[in-house]
């Protein structure tokens, strides 16, 4: 809690001018600016209350101790039993803030947009976009976030080709963008062992103002327009609404067709393109967008970051930490905080670059 700035003067200076600007009464005269100014505060109350939450649970253990005396009767057995379940809720939540605090990304803290697509493998890849959209929902729910489909392709014959998830909640980005890269299931299927891709690509979901902050030559930006699939609409398939967009530097393309406007699908595109630029400009650590290597983007992005052996044993295997579990059924239900502390630790070491 300390190292994000808490009882500094600089961060009573900061709540104070957040909370004042959140309950003006001209806040929502710019609605985007006020969803801002709102996310921010959630951001200095989620802090706030952690540190009080340790602050309490301190005095608990204190005063619980103080109770218990040393003739071990039944009151001071009660009192110890107490101290000690508090001391195990506090090292949870320490366990938790030293993983937040490994997340130290300029955009860590943000929500998150998870794309999954299937790779080689047929049918079965498509199937395998599924569970793993199971997957990252039920963890992100046990997380208390928000999960939202926002697109997707069916399969020819099963599953998806591809999903688009929203995930809103504090520091979804930071769990979620080590995720990114070629997941391989291994598994029985139809009788015979098989082998299948899918890959996932995560995006920070900033405000509107930092992404209205970069500038991108139209010179650098391929449109294309496009009929939009689904179930139809008054004109959702009748009319080319559907964009793509590529960042031609770095061979970097967004997609949105969730709208019905061509225009409003446009803002929304590129809004996206401008949130995976941001993000991979901090991972190379370059100071311009014209400093990005496409090349070393495609890399990561087909990088193979972990494996999963449902047959003949169950296995799943992170390739850069080197973090493995037998229980793939409980992994594959969400469980990934292992999977996902390991890389952490891992990355913060400097060997994840």
């Amino acid at each position: 809690v300390k190292a994000q700035g808490l009882g500094t003067p600089e961060w009573d200076q900061h709540a104070t001018s957040v909370r004042q600007e959140a309950s003006s009464a001209g806040l929502w005269d710019n609605p985007k600016h006020a969803q801002e100014v709102l996310r921010e505060m959630n951001k200095v109350e989620a802090v706030e209350k952690r540190a009080a939450r340790f602050l309490e649970a301190g005095d608990e253990m204190a005063t619980a101790l103080e109770l218990a005396s040393d003739d071990m009767s039944e009151d001071s057995l009660v009192f110890l039993a107490e101290a000690a379940e508090v001391h195990k809720s506090w090292e949870e939540t320490l366990s938790q803030l030293e993983v937040e605090l490994l997340m130290g990304g300029k955009y860590d803290m943000e929500s998150c947009q998870a794309r999954i697509f299937a790779g080689a493998g047929g049918e079965e890849a498509c199937d395998w976009v599924c569970m793993l959209e199971k997957m990252y929902t039920q963890y992100s729910q046990k997380k208390g976030w928000i999960v939202k489909r926002v697109d997707f392709t069916p399969g020819e014959a099963i599953g998806m080709k591809s999903v688009e998830l929203e995930i809103e909640g504090p520091y979804a980005y930071g769990s979620l963008r080590g995720e990114q890269g070629t997941h391989r299931l291994v598994r029985v299927w139809n009788g015979k062992r098989q082998t299948t891709f899918a890959g996932v690509e995560t995006t920070p979901i900033l405000p509107d103002s930092s992404a209205d902050a970069i500038e991108i030559n139209d010179g650098d930006l391929n449109w294309e327009s496009f009929r939009a699939g689904g179930k139809g609409g008054q004109n959702v398939n009748k009319v080319e609404t559907a964009v793509r967009v590529k960042h031609l530097p770095t061979g970097i393309t967004a997609v949105c067709r969730q709208e019905r406007s061509q225009l409003v699908n446009k803002d929304i595109a590129l809004k996206r393109l401008k949130e995976k630029l941001l993000a991979i400009q901090e991972q190379q650590q370059a100071e311009q967008l014209n400093d990005l290597r496409g090349d070393l983007v495609q890399a990561q992005w087909g990088a193979q970051v972990r494996n999963y052996v449902l047959q003949p044993y169950t296995m799943v295997k992170d390739q850069r930490s080197g973090h493995e579990r037998g229980d793939a059924d409980k992994v594959l239900a969400g469980d990934l905080d292992s999977h996902v502390n390991a890389y952490l630790r891992f990355n913060a070491l400097g060997k994840g670059k």
